[in-house]
């Protein structure tokens, strides 16, 4: 199972890692942590060192409830961050987190390698050209609403159904876009509350049915400190067991804040499955 990102072949039968770099004030972890250029590049500096394959940009909070940002404002962060990290990292791949087609358009002509979209086009219905036109590998996920009221949305006849149902409709028209790179983000914590966010984990596996790379994004999030009655900041551990949930129920790619760990995760998860018998 491979993608190509910029003319390289991305294995992902060994999962990746995807490092966070968030470029919002707001966002529900590392909010206003990376203000400038100097704290950037070190940041992304140091999830290649400890072995992140992609970077994902995101100027535009989607935790429940964050401000509307404008386009202008999303571009204004954006932009001039990948232009500064491909100066200093030629071959870095940079995965852009945004529905906007503008913004996925000016992002790809500066060189980045992903389109990551929270919406799976549902917000821009011109995301799908933008990405056909470019060939990049594209994430799609699943949300209902808006960052703004998906919390109100978690109500679902048969939640796994439905997300099913969602895909297998967003996919066949991605293909019909030309689509070739396709990934799937099932979308913990959009429009769906704790308990729905475990039965999501638990029947992650159902979502290899598409025969598509898989994408986790577990790292800090609600489900973990709300279950453990502690904060983002207190996570880690919390999401480390869940990677591990995560991989062994196909996950291709681990999208994560702390990238040691979750290398350190995929390396054990690595020996358990070079060391099973079959019986």
């Amino acid at each position: 199972m491979t993608i190509n990102c910029k003319g390289m072949l991305i294995d992902l039968n060994t999962p990746k890692i995807m490092g966070i770099l968030n470029l919002t004030p707001d966002s529900f972890y590392d909010g206003g942590k990376f203000k400038n250029s100097d704290s950037i590049l070190r940041q992304v500096e140091l999830m290649l060192k400890e072995g992140a394959t992609f970077i994902d940009l995101g100027a535009y909070s989607s935790r429940p409830g964050a401000h509307h940002v404008s386009e202008e404002e999303e571009l204004h962060r954006l932009l001039p961050t990948i232009s500064v990290i491909l100066k200093e990292f030629p071959g870095c791949l940079l995965s852009i987190d945004t529905f906007r087609a503008k913004v996925a358009h000016k992002s790809l002509q500066l060189g980045a390698a992903l389109i990551n979209d929270i919406s799976a086009s549902n917000l821009d219905k011109n995301m799908f050209d933008i990405v056909a036109q470019y060939q990049v590998p594209y994430i799609m996920m699943h949300m209902k609403g808006t960052p703004q009221n998906m919390k109100e949305l978690s109500d679902y006849d048969d939640m796994i159904k439905d997300i099913l149902y969602y895909f297998s409709e967003r996919v066949v028209l991605a293909r019909k876009k030309k689509i070739n790179d396709i990934i799937i983000d099932p979308g913990f914590g959009f429009a769906k509350n704790t308990a729905q966010n475990f039965q999501l984990l638990a029947h992650f596996n159902l979502f290899k049915t598409f025969e598509l790379p898989l994408l986790a994004g577990l790292s800090r999030k609600s489900m973990i400190y709300k279950t453990l009655k502690s904060s983002a900041s207190e996570a880690l551990n919390g999401t480390t067991a869940l990677h591990m949930i995560a991989l062994q129920n196909g996950a291709n790619i681990l999208r994560a804040h702390d990238v040691k760990e979750a290398t350190e995760c995929i390396a054990l998860h690595h020996e358990i499955q070079a060391n099973r018998i079959s019986i």
